[in-house]
Protein backbone atom coordinates (compact mmCIF):
# COMPACT_ATOMS: atom_id res chain seq x y z
CA UNK A 1 0.00 0.00 0.00
CA UNK A 2 2.89 2.36 0.70
CA UNK A 3 4.19 1.78 -2.82
CA UNK A 4 0.74 2.51 -4.24
CA UNK A 5 0.43 5.71 -2.26
CA UNK A 6 3.85 6.91 -3.43
CA UNK A 7 2.91 6.49 -7.10
CA UNK A 8 -0.66 7.74 -6.85
CA UNK A 9 -1.96 10.70 -8.86
CA UNK A 10 -5.18 12.63 -8.63
CA UNK A 11 -5.85 11.70 -12.26
CA UNK A 12 -4.31 9.76 -15.13
CA UNK A 13 -5.18 10.81 -18.67
CA UNK A 14 -4.54 8.23 -21.40
CA UNK A 15 -3.88 9.99 -24.69
CA UNK A 16 -2.54 13.40 -25.75
CA UNK A 17 -4.95 14.37 -28.50
CA UNK A 18 -7.41 17.23 -28.32
CA UNK A 19 -9.65 15.65 -25.67
CA UNK A 20 -6.80 14.29 -23.55
CA UNK A 21 -4.95 17.60 -23.58
CA UNK A 22 -8.14 19.48 -22.67
CA UNK A 23 -8.79 17.17 -19.71
CA UNK A 24 -5.17 17.18 -18.49
CA UNK A 25 -4.80 20.97 -18.84
CA UNK A 26 -8.09 21.70 -17.05
CA UNK A 27 -7.17 19.54 -14.06
CA UNK A 28 -3.50 20.54 -13.87
CA UNK A 29 -4.40 24.23 -14.09
CA UNK A 30 -6.57 23.75 -11.02
CA UNK A 31 -3.61 22.32 -9.09
CA UNK A 32 -4.36 18.63 -9.38
CA UNK A 33 -1.56 16.07 -9.70
CA UNK A 34 -2.02 14.78 -13.24
CA UNK A 35 -0.16 12.11 -15.23
CA UNK A 36 -0.71 12.02 -18.99
CA UNK A 37 0.45 8.98 -20.99
CA UNK A 38 0.87 9.05 -24.79
CA UNK A 39 1.91 6.06 -26.90
CA UNK A 40 3.26 8.21 -29.74
CA UNK A 41 6.78 9.58 -30.00
CA UNK A 42 5.33 13.00 -29.22
CA UNK A 43 1.83 14.48 -28.88
CA UNK A 44 0.37 14.75 -32.37
CA UNK A 45 2.41 11.95 -33.93
CA UNK A 46 -0.58 9.58 -33.81
CA UNK A 47 -3.29 12.15 -34.41
CA UNK A 48 -4.83 12.75 -37.81
CA UNK A 49 -7.46 15.33 -38.64
CA UNK A 50 -8.40 17.58 -41.58
CA UNK A 51 -7.94 19.84 -39.57
CA UNK A 52 -10.35 22.54 -38.45
CA UNK A 53 -10.04 24.19 -35.04
CA UNK A 54 -13.21 25.73 -33.62
CA UNK A 55 -12.25 28.72 -31.51
CA UNK A 56 -15.10 28.68 -29.00
CA UNK A 57 -14.21 25.30 -27.50
CA UNK A 58 -10.55 26.19 -26.98
CA UNK A 59 -11.35 29.70 -25.70
CA UNK A 60 -13.12 28.11 -22.75
CA UNK A 61 -9.89 26.31 -21.87
CA UNK A 62 -7.15 28.77 -22.92
CA UNK A 63 -8.79 32.16 -23.53
CA UNK A 64 -5.71 33.78 -25.07
CA UNK A 65 -4.72 30.83 -27.30
CA UNK A 66 -4.63 33.05 -30.41
CA UNK A 67 -1.54 34.83 -29.10
CA UNK A 68 0.72 31.79 -29.45
CA UNK A 69 -1.02 28.73 -30.91
CA UNK A 70 0.29 27.57 -34.34
CA UNK A 71 -2.75 28.53 -36.41
CA UNK A 72 -2.78 28.36 -40.21
CA UNK A 73 -5.65 30.45 -41.68
CA UNK A 74 -8.93 31.74 -40.28
CA UNK A 75 -11.87 30.53 -42.34
CA UNK A 76 -13.92 33.16 -44.16
CA UNK A 77 -15.59 30.95 -46.75
CA UNK A 78 -17.40 27.61 -46.65
CA UNK A 79 -18.11 25.73 -49.88
CA UNK A 80 -20.32 22.66 -50.17
CA UNK A 81 -20.10 20.73 -53.44
CA UNK A 82 -22.15 17.83 -54.79
CA UNK A 83 -20.01 16.03 -57.37
CA UNK A 84 -20.59 13.74 -60.27
CA UNK A 85 -17.63 12.42 -62.24
CA UNK A 86 -17.12 15.59 -64.29
CA UNK A 87 -18.82 18.51 -62.55
CA UNK A 88 -20.27 19.82 -59.32
CA UNK A 89 -23.29 21.73 -58.07
CA UNK A 90 -22.46 23.78 -55.03
CA UNK A 91 -23.18 26.55 -52.61
CA UNK A 92 -20.76 29.02 -51.03
CA UNK A 93 -21.04 31.07 -47.88
CA UNK A 94 -18.52 33.89 -47.50
CA UNK A 95 -18.83 36.65 -44.94
CA UNK A 96 -16.68 39.59 -43.95
CA UNK A 97 -17.98 39.03 -40.42
CA UNK A 98 -15.70 35.97 -40.33
CA UNK A 99 -12.83 38.26 -41.30
CA UNK A 100 -13.01 40.28 -38.09
CA UNK A 101 -11.25 39.21 -34.88
CA UNK A 102 -11.78 37.27 -32.78
CA UNK A 103 -11.96 34.72 -35.60
CA UNK A 104 -14.44 31.85 -35.44
CA UNK A 105 -12.40 28.91 -36.76
CA UNK A 106 -9.01 28.08 -38.21
CA UNK A 107 -7.21 25.48 -40.24
CA UNK A 108 -4.38 23.82 -38.30
CA UNK A 109 -1.70 21.17 -38.76
CA UNK A 110 -2.37 18.67 -35.99
CA UNK A 111 1.25 17.65 -35.40
CA UNK A 112 2.21 21.27 -34.74
CA UNK A 113 -0.92 22.20 -32.83
CA UNK A 114 -0.88 19.15 -30.55
CA UNK A 115 2.76 19.81 -29.63
CA UNK A 116 1.81 23.35 -28.63
CA UNK A 117 -1.26 22.23 -26.68
CA UNK A 118 0.85 19.65 -24.89
CA UNK A 119 3.38 22.32 -23.94
CA UNK A 120 0.57 24.25 -22.26
CA UNK A 121 -0.47 21.10 -20.39
CA UNK A 122 3.07 20.69 -19.07
CA UNK A 123 3.30 24.38 -18.17
CA UNK A 124 0.13 23.88 -16.11
CA UNK A 125 1.97 21.22 -14.11
CA UNK A 126 0.97 17.87 -15.60
CA UNK A 127 3.57 15.12 -16.04
CA UNK A 128 3.68 13.80 -19.63
CA UNK A 129 5.20 10.44 -20.56
CA UNK A 130 5.45 9.60 -24.29
CA UNK A 131 6.35 6.41 -26.17
CA UNK A 132 4.46 4.47 -23.53
CA UNK A 133 1.49 2.19 -24.11
CA UNK A 134 -1.12 1.60 -21.44
CA UNK A 135 -1.77 -2.12 -21.67
CA UNK A 136 -4.67 -2.40 -19.26
CA UNK A 137 -6.62 -0.72 -16.52
CA UNK A 138 -5.92 -1.72 -12.93
CA UNK A 139 -9.08 -2.83 -11.18
CA UNK A 140 -10.08 -3.16 -7.54
CA UNK A 141 -13.22 -5.19 -7.97
CA UNK A 142 -15.38 -3.13 -10.35
CA UNK A 143 -13.44 0.06 -9.73
CA UNK A 144 -10.64 1.45 -11.91
CA UNK A 145 -7.72 2.41 -9.68
CA UNK A 146 -4.90 2.97 -12.16
CA UNK A 147 -3.14 1.68 -15.26
CA UNK A 148 -0.46 -0.82 -16.21
CA UNK A 149 2.04 0.39 -18.81
CA UNK A 150 4.55 -1.45 -21.00
CA UNK A 151 7.45 -0.46 -18.80
CA UNK A 152 9.23 -2.15 -15.91
CA UNK A 153 7.33 -1.22 -12.78
CA UNK A 154 4.64 0.20 -15.03
CA UNK A 155 1.76 0.14 -12.54
CA UNK A 156 0.54 3.63 -11.73
CA UNK A 157 -2.39 4.50 -9.50
CA UNK A 158 -4.85 7.38 -9.48
CA UNK A 159 -8.20 8.42 -8.07
CA UNK A 160 -9.63 8.59 -11.59
CA UNK A 161 -8.58 7.56 -15.10
CA UNK A 162 -9.71 9.56 -18.12
CA UNK A 163 -9.68 7.55 -21.34
CA UNK A 164 -8.78 9.67 -24.38
CA UNK A 165 -7.12 6.90 -26.37
CA UNK A 166 -8.99 7.30 -29.64
CA UNK A 167 -11.87 5.79 -31.55
CA UNK A 168 -10.76 2.18 -31.08
CA UNK A 169 -10.43 2.37 -27.29
CA UNK A 170 -8.72 -0.93 -26.55
CA UNK A 171 -8.52 -0.21 -22.83
CA UNK A 172 -12.25 0.30 -22.45
CA UNK A 173 -13.00 -2.89 -24.38
CA UNK A 174 -10.49 -5.00 -22.47
CA UNK A 175 -11.92 -3.77 -19.18
CA UNK A 176 -15.47 -4.48 -20.33
CA UNK A 177 -16.49 -0.83 -20.12
CA UNK A 178 -17.99 -0.99 -23.61
CA UNK A 179 -18.28 -3.53 -26.42
CA UNK A 180 -16.53 -3.93 -29.74
CA UNK A 181 -16.66 -0.96 -32.09
CA UNK A 182 -19.01 -1.72 -34.98
CA UNK A 183 -17.72 -1.13 -38.52
CA UNK A 184 -21.02 0.59 -39.33
CA UNK A 185 -20.19 3.26 -36.74
CA UNK A 186 -16.69 4.08 -37.95
CA UNK A 187 -15.34 5.84 -41.05
CA UNK A 188 -11.91 5.31 -42.55
CA UNK A 189 -10.42 8.58 -43.81
CA UNK A 190 -7.25 9.15 -45.80
CA UNK A 191 -5.66 12.54 -46.37
CA UNK A 192 -2.67 14.22 -47.91
CA UNK A 193 -1.01 17.54 -47.12
CA UNK A 194 0.27 19.11 -50.32
CA UNK A 195 2.93 21.82 -50.12
CA UNK A 196 2.13 24.91 -52.18
CA UNK A 197 3.42 28.51 -52.07
CA UNK A 198 1.22 30.89 -50.12
CA UNK A 199 0.74 33.27 -53.02
CA UNK A 200 -0.51 30.43 -55.25
CA UNK A 201 -3.06 29.35 -52.63
CA UNK A 202 -4.29 32.91 -52.21
CA UNK A 203 -4.67 33.42 -55.94
CA UNK A 204 -6.50 30.14 -56.58
CA UNK A 205 -8.93 30.55 -53.72
CA UNK A 206 -9.41 34.33 -53.95
CA UNK A 207 -8.20 35.00 -50.42
CA UNK A 208 -5.72 37.30 -48.71
CA UNK A 209 -2.72 36.49 -46.53
CA UNK A 210 -4.43 35.00 -43.45
CA UNK A 211 -7.83 34.07 -44.91
CA UNK A 212 -8.89 30.49 -45.54
CA UNK A 213 -11.44 28.43 -47.47
CA UNK A 214 -13.03 25.07 -46.67
CA UNK A 215 -14.56 22.85 -49.36
CA UNK A 216 -16.63 19.86 -48.28
CA UNK A 217 -17.81 17.41 -50.93
CA UNK A 218 -20.14 14.48 -51.42
CA UNK A 219 -21.25 12.56 -54.47
CA UNK A 220 -20.06 9.96 -56.93
CA UNK A 221 -16.43 10.34 -55.85
CA UNK A 222 -17.17 7.83 -53.05
CA UNK A 223 -18.66 5.37 -55.55
CA UNK A 224 -21.90 4.86 -53.67
CA UNK A 225 -20.30 4.51 -50.26
CA UNK A 226 -21.41 6.73 -47.40
CA UNK A 227 -18.71 9.36 -47.20
CA UNK A 228 -17.39 12.81 -47.99
CA UNK A 229 -14.32 14.56 -49.32
CA UNK A 230 -12.68 17.75 -48.08
CA UNK A 231 -10.14 20.37 -49.13
CA UNK A 232 -8.73 22.93 -46.68
CA UNK A 233 -6.32 25.81 -47.20
CA UNK A 234 -3.34 26.09 -44.85
CA UNK A 235 -0.63 28.79 -44.99
CA UNK A 236 1.67 27.06 -47.43
CA UNK A 237 -0.14 23.78 -48.02
CA UNK A 238 -3.49 22.23 -48.85
CA UNK A 239 -5.12 19.39 -46.95
CA UNK A 240 -7.20 17.07 -49.12
CA UNK A 241 -8.90 13.87 -48.06
CA UNK A 242 -11.83 11.51 -48.35
CA UNK A 243 -13.53 9.24 -45.84
CA UNK A 244 -16.08 6.44 -46.14
CA UNK A 245 -17.75 4.06 -43.72
CA UNK A 246 -15.56 1.13 -42.73
CA UNK A 247 -18.54 -1.20 -43.14
CA UNK A 248 -18.79 -0.30 -46.83
CA UNK A 249 -15.18 -1.34 -47.40
CA UNK A 250 -15.62 -4.43 -45.26
CA UNK A 251 -18.87 -5.69 -46.79
CA UNK A 252 -17.75 -5.30 -50.39
CA UNK A 253 -14.12 -6.25 -51.03
CA UNK A 254 -14.52 -5.09 -54.64
CA UNK A 255 -14.88 -1.49 -53.48
CA UNK A 256 -12.18 0.93 -54.54
CA UNK A 257 -9.44 1.13 -51.90
CA UNK A 258 -9.29 4.30 -49.76
CA UNK A 259 -6.08 5.59 -51.32
CA UNK A 260 -7.58 5.07 -54.79
CA UNK A 261 -10.65 7.09 -53.81
CA UNK A 262 -8.34 9.93 -52.81
CA UNK A 263 -6.52 9.71 -56.14
CA UNK A 264 -9.88 9.82 -57.92
CA UNK A 265 -10.86 12.93 -55.98
CA UNK A 266 -7.54 14.63 -56.79
CA UNK A 267 -8.10 14.00 -60.51
CA UNK A 268 -11.66 15.39 -60.55
CA UNK A 269 -11.86 18.22 -63.14
CA UNK A 270 -13.02 20.66 -60.45
CA UNK A 271 -10.31 19.71 -57.95
CA UNK A 272 -7.25 19.07 -60.10
CA UNK A 273 -6.70 22.76 -61.04
CA UNK A 274 -6.84 23.78 -57.37
CA UNK A 275 -4.11 21.36 -56.29
CA UNK A 276 -1.99 21.37 -59.44
CA UNK A 277 1.71 21.58 -58.64
CA UNK A 278 1.21 20.60 -55.00
CA UNK A 279 4.01 18.49 -53.50
CA UNK A 280 2.90 15.81 -51.06
CA UNK A 281 4.50 16.27 -47.64
CA UNK A 282 2.26 14.01 -45.54
CA UNK A 283 -0.05 11.03 -46.07
CA UNK A 284 -2.12 9.48 -43.29
CA UNK A 285 -5.14 7.30 -42.57
CA UNK A 286 -7.42 7.51 -39.56
CA UNK A 287 -10.58 6.00 -38.09
CA UNK A 288 -13.36 8.46 -37.23
CA UNK A 289 -16.39 7.64 -35.05
CA UNK A 290 -19.50 8.34 -37.14
CA UNK A 291 -22.19 6.38 -35.28
CA UNK A 292 -23.65 9.46 -33.64
CA UNK A 293 -25.99 9.59 -30.67
CA UNK A 294 -26.98 5.93 -30.60
CA UNK A 295 -23.35 4.75 -30.72
CA UNK A 296 -22.12 6.74 -27.69
CA UNK A 297 -21.22 4.18 -24.98
CA UNK A 298 -21.51 4.65 -21.26
CA UNK A 299 -19.04 7.44 -20.56
CA UNK A 300 -18.40 7.13 -16.82
CA UNK A 301 -18.23 4.56 -14.09
CA UNK A 302 -16.36 3.62 -10.95
CA UNK A 303 -13.14 5.64 -11.21
CA UNK A 304 -13.23 6.29 -14.97
CA UNK A 305 -14.55 8.59 -17.71
CA UNK A 306 -14.34 8.50 -21.52
CA UNK A 307 -13.80 11.62 -23.65
CA UNK A 308 -13.35 12.57 -27.31
CA UNK A 309 -13.23 9.99 -30.08
CA UNK A 310 -13.15 7.21 -27.48
CA UNK A 311 -16.75 8.12 -26.67
CA UNK A 312 -17.83 8.59 -30.27
CA UNK A 313 -18.19 12.34 -29.87
CA UNK A 314 -18.27 13.47 -33.51
CA UNK A 315 -21.07 15.46 -35.15
CA UNK A 316 -20.86 14.05 -38.69
CA UNK A 317 -23.68 16.26 -39.99
CA UNK A 318 -21.57 19.38 -39.47
CA UNK A 319 -18.13 17.75 -39.71
CA UNK A 320 -17.32 18.73 -36.14
CA UNK A 321 -14.95 16.72 -33.99
CA UNK A 322 -12.20 18.77 -32.37
CA UNK A 323 -14.65 21.06 -30.59
CA UNK A 324 -16.56 18.09 -29.18
CA UNK A 325 -13.28 16.48 -28.14
CA UNK A 326 -12.03 19.55 -26.29
CA UNK A 327 -15.41 20.20 -24.70
CA UNK A 328 -15.79 16.64 -23.41
CA UNK A 329 -12.22 16.74 -22.07
CA UNK A 330 -12.85 20.03 -20.31
CA UNK A 331 -16.13 18.83 -18.80
CA UNK A 332 -14.48 15.64 -17.53
CA UNK A 333 -11.70 17.71 -15.95
CA UNK A 334 -14.18 20.09 -14.35
CA UNK A 335 -16.08 17.11 -12.93
CA UNK A 336 -12.95 15.88 -11.18
CA UNK A 337 -12.10 19.36 -9.90
CA UNK A 338 -15.57 19.79 -8.42
CA UNK A 339 -15.47 16.36 -6.79
CA UNK A 340 -12.08 17.07 -5.22
CA UNK A 341 -13.27 20.43 -3.92
CA UNK A 342 -16.30 18.76 -2.33
CA UNK A 343 -14.19 16.00 -0.80
CA UNK A 344 -15.98 13.28 -2.77
CA UNK A 345 -14.47 10.06 -4.01
CA UNK A 346 -14.49 9.17 -7.72
CA UNK A 347 -17.40 6.79 -7.56
CA UNK A 348 -19.85 6.32 -10.42
CA UNK A 349 -22.38 8.39 -8.49
CA UNK A 350 -19.91 11.27 -8.26
CA UNK A 351 -18.77 11.03 -11.88
CA UNK A 352 -22.35 10.93 -13.14
CA UNK A 353 -22.04 14.73 -12.99
CA UNK A 354 -19.92 14.42 -16.15
CA UNK A 355 -22.81 12.84 -18.04
CA UNK A 356 -25.18 15.50 -16.72
CA UNK A 357 -22.82 18.22 -17.94
CA UNK A 358 -22.58 16.54 -21.34
CA UNK A 359 -26.36 16.33 -21.64
CA UNK A 360 -26.64 20.01 -20.83
CA UNK A 361 -24.01 20.99 -23.41
CA UNK A 362 -24.22 21.39 -27.18
CA UNK A 363 -22.39 18.07 -27.53
CA UNK A 364 -25.26 15.74 -26.68
CA UNK A 365 -27.93 18.17 -27.82
CA UNK A 366 -26.46 18.23 -31.33
CA UNK A 367 -25.87 14.48 -31.41
CA UNK A 368 -29.47 13.94 -30.34
CA UNK A 369 -30.75 16.32 -33.00
CA UNK A 370 -29.09 14.25 -35.75
CA UNK A 371 -29.60 10.88 -34.08
CA UNK A 372 -31.41 9.33 -37.09
CA UNK A 373 -29.01 10.59 -39.76
CA UNK A 374 -26.52 7.66 -39.69
CA UNK A 375 -29.29 5.12 -40.31
CA UNK A 376 -30.84 7.15 -43.13
CA UNK A 377 -27.53 7.60 -44.93
CA UNK A 378 -26.33 4.02 -44.39
CA UNK A 379 -29.53 2.65 -45.93
CA UNK A 380 -29.71 5.17 -48.81
CA UNK A 381 -26.70 4.80 -51.14
CA UNK A 382 -28.62 6.78 -53.79
CA UNK A 383 -27.65 9.95 -51.91
CA UNK A 384 -24.04 9.25 -52.92
CA UNK A 385 -24.44 8.09 -56.52
CA UNK A 386 -27.83 8.44 -58.29
CA UNK A 387 -28.91 11.81 -56.90
CA UNK A 388 -25.60 13.67 -57.32
CA UNK A 389 -25.47 12.45 -60.92
CA UNK A 390 -29.06 13.55 -61.54
CA UNK A 391 -28.54 16.93 -59.91
CA UNK A 392 -25.49 17.68 -62.04
CA UNK A 393 -27.20 16.43 -65.18
CA UNK A 394 -30.18 18.69 -64.47
CA UNK A 395 -27.89 21.69 -63.99
CA UNK A 396 -26.03 20.99 -67.22
CA UNK A 397 -29.32 20.58 -69.12
CA UNK A 398 -30.76 23.88 -67.90
CA UNK A 399 -27.58 25.91 -68.30
CA UNK A 400 -26.79 24.64 -71.81
CA UNK A 401 -28.13 27.00 -74.48
CA UNK A 402 -28.56 24.85 -77.58
CA UNK A 403 -31.80 25.89 -79.23
CA UNK A 404 -33.93 23.49 -77.17
CA UNK A 405 -36.72 25.29 -75.35
CA UNK A 406 -36.76 25.32 -71.57
CA UNK A 407 -40.13 23.55 -71.38
CA UNK A 408 -38.69 20.57 -73.19
CA UNK A 409 -35.64 20.64 -70.95
CA UNK A 410 -37.88 20.64 -67.86
CA UNK A 411 -39.67 17.54 -69.17
CA UNK A 412 -36.33 15.82 -69.74
CA UNK A 413 -35.20 16.63 -66.18
CA UNK A 414 -38.50 15.51 -64.65
CA UNK A 415 -38.27 12.28 -66.64
CA UNK A 416 -34.84 11.60 -65.12
CA UNK A 417 -36.13 12.24 -61.62
CA UNK A 418 -39.20 10.06 -62.18
CA UNK A 419 -36.82 7.25 -63.06
CA UNK A 420 -34.90 7.88 -59.87
CA UNK A 421 -38.16 7.91 -57.93
CA UNK A 422 -38.85 4.36 -59.09
CA UNK A 423 -35.35 3.35 -58.03
CA UNK A 424 -35.08 4.98 -54.65
CA UNK A 425 -38.23 6.94 -53.98
CA UNK A 426 -37.06 10.53 -54.42
CA UNK A 427 -39.89 12.14 -52.47
CA UNK A 428 -39.66 9.56 -49.71
CA UNK A 429 -35.87 9.96 -49.54
CA UNK A 430 -36.14 13.73 -49.36
CA UNK A 431 -38.60 13.41 -46.46
CA UNK A 432 -36.36 10.94 -44.63
CA UNK A 433 -33.38 13.25 -45.02
CA UNK A 434 -35.41 16.23 -43.85
CA UNK A 435 -36.48 14.32 -40.73
CA UNK A 436 -32.89 13.29 -40.00
CA UNK A 437 -31.79 16.95 -40.10
CA UNK A 438 -34.86 18.40 -38.42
Amino acid sequence: MAKHAKEKFDAIVVGAGASGNAAAYTMAKAGLKVLQIERGEYPGSKNVQGAILYANALEKIIPDFRDEAPLERHIIEQRIWVLDDKSFVGTHYRSDDYNKPPYNRYTIIRAQFDKWFSSKVREAGALLICETTVEELLMDGSRVVGVRCDRIGGEVYADVVVLADGVNSTLARKAGLHGEIQASNVALAVKEILFMPEEVIQQRFNINEEEGVVIEMMGTVTEGMVGTGFLYTNKDSLTIGVGCMLSDFKNNPQRTAPYALLEKLKKHPSIAPLIEGGEMKEYAAHLIPEGGFHAVPKVYGEGWMIVGDSGGFVNAAHREGSNLAMTTGRLAGETVIAAKAAGKDMSAATLSAYKAALDDSFVMKDLHKYRDMPHVLHTSPQFFNAYPALLNRAAQTMFTVDGVDKKTKEKEILGSFRSARRLGGLVSDAFKLWKAFR
